[in-house]
């Protein structure tokens, strides 16, 4: 069995080699030979499998070994694990069925057929696809959901190929949607970057089934319009996640909550802890006003406690939401309960939150992948030594075929079932 990569980038670890395969011309360096996903439709596979463990050069021009020991320190002797590489990007969301993944990244979209060893590239060449950013992807039914920066929502009906694209002039309330969710009662919500759409019986080519919900329509029920997560609870219960806070409707109503309502741990307990400087409030008038409404204006770290950029809820319904620097945050509906790296978490900027399906909740931070054990409310972290290919996890999505894929910056891991579960014991 060969393990081949989408990129260019492929780690086997059973003791052992870490395999770049080239896409490129003979010659090419390791920085150049990465898929180039902004040139249209683009496809292809690898088909060498080498497997010395010595830094040589290959035989054929597609392949070449290099450090053996290079992120596998510590990793059992059961399973595998690869790295797929794909350059200079996000991997923002993760979308695994039987026979292939999907990958959202700021380069595109890509299929990975696991089968044939393909892959293709849906940019912004592809009809109906305006964006190679790309923030979230799913399905409904036959329709591939790809929510995008700036290009809207693009849908194609993955029997014909064919890509819709769904904008302003359809309903949307902003060509930039970063997440989706098909609700129990067959409702389809989009979250953008102005307020909340949705879509009645995910009827998108139905003009009169979109409804659009802003902060100014709601009351401020919908506390800001920056909307980035969109889960549903109990009883059809909604939740969002926005840049100022967490927002619930529910019988028609809204409700939200802030930091001063227990949103996010104080800047007292994670100032010392926080070495992330990448600030939105340098780089945003937005984002420096939400930290001046919050009396934070001297706070020169990247800390805004009501800035919620992932979201889920479990099944029992609790909510739960990664802040920007504040740490990780649960609410039962009536109490709030934060976790830091005090607390045992490997970063306080909680990237990314996946419920898999035996109700554990994992936490892509900026520093690690975490996860919780709700008996004793305690972490596990790992880390690239652990297989991972970024300490930044912004995705991770079970797989079919008894693998864990987990997003970063530049690329994916791929590992074994038994060899995470043997990771996970360690």
């Amino acid at each position: 069995m060969s393990y081949r990569s989408i990129g260019v980038f492929l780690v086997v670890a059973v003791g052992i080699a870490l395999f770049s395969y080239q896409l490129g011309q003979e010659g090419s360096s390791l920085k150049d030979s990465i898929i180039t996903v902004d040139s249209g439709l683009s496809t292809g596979s690898v088909s060498e499998d080498v497997t010395s463990s010595h830094p040589v050069q290959a035989a054929t021009a597609r392949a070449q070994i290099l450090d053996s020991g290079a992120g596998t320190v510590g990793l059992p002797d059961t399973g595998r694990i690869a790295h797929f590489e794909i350059g200079n990007r996000n991997v923002k969301g993760i979308y695994a069925e039987p026979g292939q993944v999907w990958f959202a990244t700021s380069g595109g979209v890509i299929r990975y057929d696991t089968g044939s060893d393909q892959y293709t590239v849906f940019d912004n060449k592809t009809p109906g696809v305006l964006s190679n950013g790309i923030f979230h992807v799913s399905r409904i039914d036959d329709r591939l959901i790809v929510g995008s920066y700036g290009g809207g929502l693009s849908v194609m009906d993955v029997t014909t190929g064919l890509w819709s694209n769904y904008n302003v002039p359809q309903g949307l309330a902003d060509q930039f949607v970063y997440d989706s969710q098909l609700a129990s009662n067959g409702d389809l919500w989009i979250a953008t970057w102005s307020g909340v759409n949705r879509v009645a019986g995910a009827r998108l080519d139905d003009p009169e089934a979109w409804d659009t919900f802003t902060v100014e329509n709601t009351g401020g029920g919908l506390p800001n319009p920056w909307v980035y997560g969109v889960e549903e609870g109990e009883n059809g219960v909604m939740w969002f996640a926005t840049e100022a806070g967490l927002a619930r409707y529910q019988d028609g109503k809204w409700t939200n909550w802030q930091h001063e309502d227990g949103l996010g741990a104080s800047i007292e307990l994670v100032r010392d802890a926080i070495k992330f400087t990448n600030d939105p409030a340098k780089a945003s008038q937005h984002h420096a006003q939400q930290k001046e409404e919050q009396g934070l204006s001297d706070v020169d770290v990247a800390y805004n406690p009501n800035y919620i950029i992932s979201l889920q809820v479990d099944q029992s319904g609790t909510v739960w939401a990664g802040t920007w620097g504040g740490g990780l945050a649960r609410f039962d509906g009536d109490q709030w309960t934060n976790y830091t790296t005090a607390d045992g978490l490997p970063g306080n900027h909680i990237f990314m939150l996946y419920i898999d399906a035996t109700d554990t909740l994992w936490i892509g931070t900026s520093k690690g992948l975490s996860r919780m054990d709700a008996t004793n409310n305690t972490f596990a972290n790992f880390t690239v030594r652990d297989g991972l290919f970024a300490n930044n996890v912004f995705s991770m999505a079970n797989g079919v075929e008894d693998n864990i894929w987990i997003g970063s910056f530049g690329g994916v891991a791929r590992i074994a079932q038994n060899t995470w579960s043997e990771i996970q014991k360690q």
